[in-house]
């Protein structure tokens, strides 16, 4: 592999972990269609080189969520048991499935993702209605946090069987697609759940890790690594997560919706595109 192509894949995976970061998502879900789109490289490869980036870009964008107490730890342990089981129900699937469908189905999910953030609600300033006979309340997953243009924000964690199923269905596919599921994870807390946003996205950013490593353990045995790949996207992954989780903390709410639904079309567009022009 030539430097250039080094520095090409160093620099697509900063530019999209930068954004993931901003996002609070991980990288994969902007790295698969751009290896795929740009660097024609093949999308079994470029699944298992994100899923690798997935873990850098949960652990390096981890510390700035931790300091500004974003992250719901009780209730990320309890919904990563369901989206753990997902990730290995993909790696059995994986093999099963063909490249043109992996493709499709990467798209149809960025498409999904970006209808259910465009159809918003509003951010909770203070979500302090309980049923306290929910399973959030009964194990006293709510949390509260300090933002910077909203004040002191408390919230609950609503509807959990929905959200434990909709985490599992977000394992499966991250195990499929390399996406490390947390462009599936923060719609389904912040709709199903009923987060507010940022919790959603940092919380998300501590379960993704774990998600993807289940699934890479797999691919490493397999041995459909790709070390001269992997190495240059997990590098250029870890630097644009830093970035990205300092942007996140002191950038609008709303700003950052707006955001992933019109980043998600564009890449869900040219994902499409390329795919049915192949056939």
């Amino acid at each position: 592999m030539q430097i250039s192509d080094v520095l090409l894949l160093f620099s697509i995976s900063f530019g999209a972990s930068a954004l993931g970061g901003i996002l609070g998502m991980a990288s994969g879900i902007f790295i698969v269609p751009l290896l795929t789109l740009f660097c024609n490289l093949d999308i079994h490869t470029a699944i298992t080189a994100s899923l690798i980036s997935v873990i850098a870009c949960s652990c390096a964008g981890a510390g700035a969520y931790l300091k500004a107490k974003l992250t719901n730890f009780r209730l990320a342990m309890v919904l990563e048991i369901s989206t753990t089981l997902g990730a290995l129900t993909g790696v059995l699937l994986m093999g099963t499935i063909s490249d043109t469908f992996l493709s499709i189905l990467f798209s149809a999910t960025l498409f999904l993702s970006a209808f259910q953030m465009y159809l918003k609600r509003k951010d909770p300033a203070g979500n302090l209605e309980v049923d306290e006979k929910s399973w959030g309340a009964r194990l006293g997953l709510g949390g509260e946090y300090v933002d910077s243009h909203q004040g002191t924000v408390r919230y609950s964690v609503h509807n959990l069987p929905l959200g434990m199923f909709l985490m599992y269905l977000a394992g499966v596919l991250s195990a499929l697609l390399g996406i490390g599921s947390g462009v599936l994870k923060i719609p389904a807390m912040d709709s199903a759940l009923k987060l507010p946003i940022k919790v959603s996205s940092a919380t998300s950013n501590f379960m993704i890790g774990v998600t993807a490593a289940a699934s890479a353990g797999a691919y490493f045995i397999r041995g459909n690594i790709v070390p001269e790949v992997t190495g240059p996207v997990v590098v250029g992954s870890v630097v644009g997560a830093l970035i990205g989780a300092k942007i996140l903390i002191s950038s609008s709410s709303e700003k950052l919706r707006t955001a992933f639904v019109f980043i998600l079309v564009i890449f869900g567009s040219q994902m499409l595109y390329k795919t049915l022009k192949e056939l």
